[in-house]
């Protein structure tokens, strides 16, 4: 026991490190904003890529919860969640949710671990569905990841990751800025700033003007943005790289995603055969 704590603790502090972006602490600023119409749409994109009406009688892990949205959207479909995050104040922000909608529920569990710790993992047993959107390449060890979370996946469950897309020179650019953003405070501001006009402007212009103004996922645009230029550590993939990796451990890709070469994230949909 004295060995899970002490490995637990250094997770921790990984998390707290000072190159790492404070994902917690932009989930906190989240929260307020937070209604019933983005709970809906983070609903509807689970049923979409899950391809179900509801989650009943189903169990859902929720590897990296960031602000707790999907979790929470996992247990209003009706399955049993188990939500993890390394981060601390992304973990309260799960219990806050938790409390919130879901008060003494023994139906949602929350934990702080981390999906590196293999004796964490080993506890867990397996889910119907494992989920995992825009998180594993934030750990530092992607690949790893990836794998350790394939092991939780139920026979004939479901596995979805979201991962950077690999833009080659273009994904060598936001590494760099993403590892600024972290590394100097100072830089912070005006990195957000320079970005605003394509990241912020740009991207607010042509949803509105397309009559998409909300964005999917229940996502805020601000808050996506701080994410995207501060999300370090980070590892990008192209998607032949993402599905060889599964299928090579098994694993049936039944919808893909991608961001259409762009920055972003490339959606799968994997299932355990």
């Amino acid at each position: 026991m004295d060995l899970f704590v002490a490995k637990s603790h250094a997770y921790v502090n990984e998390a707290q490190n000072s190159n790492r972006f404070a994902f917690g602490d932009n989930w906190l600023k989240f929260l307020p904003l937070l209604d019933e119409d983005r709970i809906r749409n983070a609903e509807l994109s689970l049923k979409e890529i899950l391809g179900v009406e509801n989650l009943r009688d189903r169990t859902f892990l929720d590897a990296g919860s960031g602000s707790g949205l999907f979790s929470l959207a996992a247990r209003r479909l009706g399955a049993s969640v188990h939500s993890f995050d390394c981060d601390p104040q992304s973990v309260s922000c799960t219990k806050e949710l938790r409390h919130r909608y879901y008060p003494d529920d023994p139906f949602w569990i929350v934990d702080e671990a981390n999906v590196l710790d293999n004796d964490y993992l080993a506890q867990l047993g397996e889910f119907h569905v494992v989920y995992s959107w825009g998180v594993l390449h934030h750990t530092g060890r992607m690949w790893d990841a990836l794998s350790n979370i394939s092991k939780h996946v139920a026979p004939g469950g479901l596995l979805v990751v979201a991962i950077y897309n690999d833009q080659g020179l273009i994904s060598r650019y936001w590494f760099l800025v993403k590892s600024a953003y972290v590394q100097y405070p100072i830089l912070r501001w005006p990195l957000l700033l320079f970005h605003a006009p394509y990241l912020l402007g740009l991207r607010w212009l042509i949803r509105r003007l397309s009559g998409r103004s909300k964005l999917p996922r229940g996502m805020a645009l601000w808050r996506d943005m701080i994410d995207w230029v501060g999300g370090f550590p980070c590892e990008m993939a192209r998607p032949e790289e993402i599905f060889r990796f599964y299928r090579d451990l098994g694993f049936f890709l039944r919808d893909m995603r991608t961001c259409g070469g762009r920055h972003g994230c490339n959606e799968f949909t994997f299932v355990r055969q």
